[in-house]
């Protein structure tokens, strides 16, 4: 885990002999479970390092404080980026999110197997738990690396997002005409493109970006829309 320490090292990130221990037990239970089911199609060390553990750890880039702020990971798949984050910055609370229940299992036995506190996996939609009291505009930070345009992530995210905090998109390359796409829809969630942050993943040619959405005015109740309607009809 020497290269995931001068990764981080690149990002300003210092991780101790403990933190890149619990990095490694990490790989190693992503790797035995991924045998029986489906988290990552990446499973050679030096790629997971890079294109999941410090991949994840570049929200840093964006420039949020991560002091102990309340994260929500929606779409978090096999823990990316809220597991990673979570060892690098302990103090953080973080909720991961997670539409498929073998998925959340796994990521529980992550979470007791590295001693992990202040984290918690919940299995649902994230059209579902926005609903919610207990989750509605209550996070600091809503970050996600799903897979899915920004117009269908921003009604999925912002609605959890509380006023004056951010909503950070992981994307890959280019995504200024995808961003400008997306504003209407972000202003009617109640956000507001603060600014797009582009970067390489450190010592590689991987064009990263983060979307950076700040949280302006509370989300209008009717959104997000039931299952499934902001995929087969995204906001314009």
């Amino acid at each position: 885990m020497e290269r995931l320490r001068e990764k981080a090292a690149a990002f300003g990130i210092k991780l101790s002999d403990h933190q890149l221990e619990q990095f490694e037990t990490y790989y190693e239970m992503l790797v035995e479970k991924n045998k029986v089911m489906n988290l990552t199609a990446i499973t050679e060390k030096n790629e997971v390092i890079d294109k999941h553990f410090a991949d994840s750890l570049a929200l840093i880039k964006s420039g949020v404080s991560l002091t102990g702020q309340k994260i929500l990971d929606i779409g978090t798949g096999a823990g990316f980026p809220g597991i990673p984050l979570k060892i690098a910055f302990p103090e953080l609370e973080i909720v991961l999110l997670d539409s498929l229940n073998k998925r959340i299992k796994f990521l529980n036995e992550v979470i007791e197997a590295l001693g992990l506190e202040k984290i918690t996996a919940i299995h649902g939609r994230a059209e579902d738990f926005a609903k919610q009291k207990e989750y509605r505009e209550q996070f600091d930070y809503v970050v996600s690396r799903a897979v899915a345009n920004l117009t269908v992530l921003s009604e999925y995210c912002l609605p959890y997002v509380k006023i004056g905090g951010t909503f950070i998109s992981y994307k890959s390359g280019t995504v200024q005409e995808e961003a400008e796409e997306a504003e209407k829809a972000i202003n009617i969630l109640g956000g507001q493109v603060k600014d797009i942050t582009y970067f390489k993943l450190p010592d590689s040619e991987i064009d990263r970006s983060l979307v950076i959405i700040n949280k302006k005015k509370s989300t209008p109740g009717k959104y997000p829309r039931k299952a499934g309607t902001p995929l087969k009809e995204p906001l314009s």
